[in-house]
C-alpha cells in the first residue's frame, strides 16, 4: 500500500476513534446528570415531612421537577448527538469527495500523459522514417496516413480537454441555430469510415431530422459516442448508428459489441475523469473526459443520454433531442 494511502488510512481511523470519543463523552455526561438528578430528587424527598400539610402537593411538584430536568436531558442530549453525527457524515463524505476528485485527477494525469505522448511520438517517427530513408509512394502514404491518424486523435483530445474547461468555466457561449441532425450523424460517421477503415461502421439514419442546437458542440458529443464504440469493441465487430424521429424527438443510438457496462457503473461513466478499473493498468486510450463532456453537451440542449445492453452484448448509447417539427 503506498505511503500517501497509509496516511489517509491512519487520519481515518483517528477521526473515527475521536468522533467514538466524544459520544461516549455525551453518553458519560447524560447518565452522570441522569444519576445526579435521581440523588437530587432522592435528597429532597427525605426532606419532607409526611405529616405536613401540602406533603402530596410537595411531593408531586419533586417528582414533576425530575421528569422534566430527565427531558431536558433527552432532548439536549439528542440535538448534541444529532448535530454531532450530522456534522461526522457531512464531514466525511467531503473529505471522501474531495480524495476521489484528487485521485480521479491523478489517474487523469496518467493517461493524458500517455494520451499526450503517444501519438506525438508516433508521428515524430513516422517524419523522421520519411526524412531519412527512401520509401516507394505506398509507403510514404502509409506513414502519412498513420500520422495524420494521430494527428486527429491529438486535436480530438484537446477540442475535449479546452471545452470541458470552457463550459465548466461559463465561457462557451452557446449557438442555438436549426440545423440537419441527419446531415452532421452521417457525416460523423462517413468521416469515422474514412479514419477506420478497417473497422465496419452500419448507418440507420432517417433523414432529414432538424434539431436546434450547437452544431459543433452536437458534433463532438457524436464523435466521442462512435470514439468510444470503436475503443471498446473487437476490431471484427459492427457498430450500429441509428437515427430515428419518435414523437417529437430526435433519438439516436450507438450500438456496440464491447465488453458491456455494470448496472452499477452505467450511470458513473459520465462523471469527470471517472473510468472503468486502473489507469496503469489499463489497454484500452482515454482520459474519461469523453463521455462526461458529451454528457454535458446533450444536458445543455436540454435533452437526455442514457445507456442500456446490447442484447448480443455490448451497450447502447441512446440520445435524445427535441426535434423541430
Amino acid at each position: 500500500m503506498p505511503a500517501k494511502q497509509k496516511k489517509i488510512q491512519f487520519a481515518f481511523i483517528i477521526y473515527w476513534v475521536l468522533l467514538a470519543y466524544i459520544i461516549s463523552a455525551l453518553i458519560f455526561w447524560f447518565i452522570a446528570l441522569n444519576r445526579q438528578n435521581s440523588q437530587m430528587t432522592a435528597f429532597k424527598m427525605e426532606r419532607l415531612v409526611k405529616d405536613q400539610p401540602g406533603f402530596a402537593a410537595e411531593e408531586e411538584n419533586i417528582q414533576q421537577e425530575k421528569k422534566r430536568k430527565t427531558a431536558q436531558y433527552i432532548g439536549e442530549g439528542s440535538i448534541f448527538l444529532l448535530l454531532i453525527v450530522a456534522g461526522a457524515i457531512f464531514v466525511f463524505r467531503s473529505v471522501r469527495r474531495q480524495l476521489k476528485l484528487s485521485l480521479q485527477q491523478q489517474n487523469f494525469m496518467i493517461a493524458i500523459t500517455h494520451e499526450l505522448k503517444t501519438p506525438i511520438a508516433v508521428a515524430k517517427l513516422n517524419l523522421e522514417t520519411l526524412q531519412k530513408r527512401k520509401l516507394d509512394e505506398a509507403q510514404q502514404q502509409r506513414l502519412i496516413y498513420n500520422t495524420l491518424q494521430e494527428a486527429n486523435r491529438l486535436n480530438s483530445l484537446c477540442n475535449n480537454m479546452l471545452l470541458s474547461s470552457q463550459i465548466e468555466a461559463g465561457g462557451y457561449r452557446l449557438t442555438n441555430e436549426e440545423l440537419n441532425f441527419s446531415d452532421l450523424v452521417s457525416s460523423c460517421v462517413t468521416d469515422f469510415s474514412i479514419r477506420y477503415p478497417q473497422r465496419s461502421l452500419q448507418e440507420e439514419i432517417t433523414g432529414e431530422i432538424f434539431v436546434t442546437g450547437d452544431a459543433f458542440l452536437l458534433q463532438i458529443a457524436i464523435n466521442n459516442l462512435l470514439e468510444n464504440a470503436i475503443k471498446y469493441s473487437a476490431r471484427e465487430k459492427t457498430i450500429v448508428v441509428r437515427l430515428d424521429k419518435k414523437s417529437s424527438d430526435a433519438v439516436l443510438q450507438v450500438q456496440d459489441e464491447g465488453p458491456g457496462i455494470a448496472d452499477e457503473e452505467k450511470k458513473k461513466v459520465f462523471e469527470k475523469f471517472y473510468r472503468l478499473g486502473n489507469e496503469a493498468t489499463k489497454r484500452s486510450k482515454g482520459t474519461g473526459l469523453g463521455l462526461y463532456l458529451t454528457h454535458k453537451i446533450i444536458s445543455t440542449h436540454e435533452g437526455t443520454i442514457s445507456i442500456t445492453d446490447n442484447i448480443s452484448g455490448g451497450s447502447i448509447f441512446t440520445v435524445t433531442l427535441n426535434a423541430e417539427a
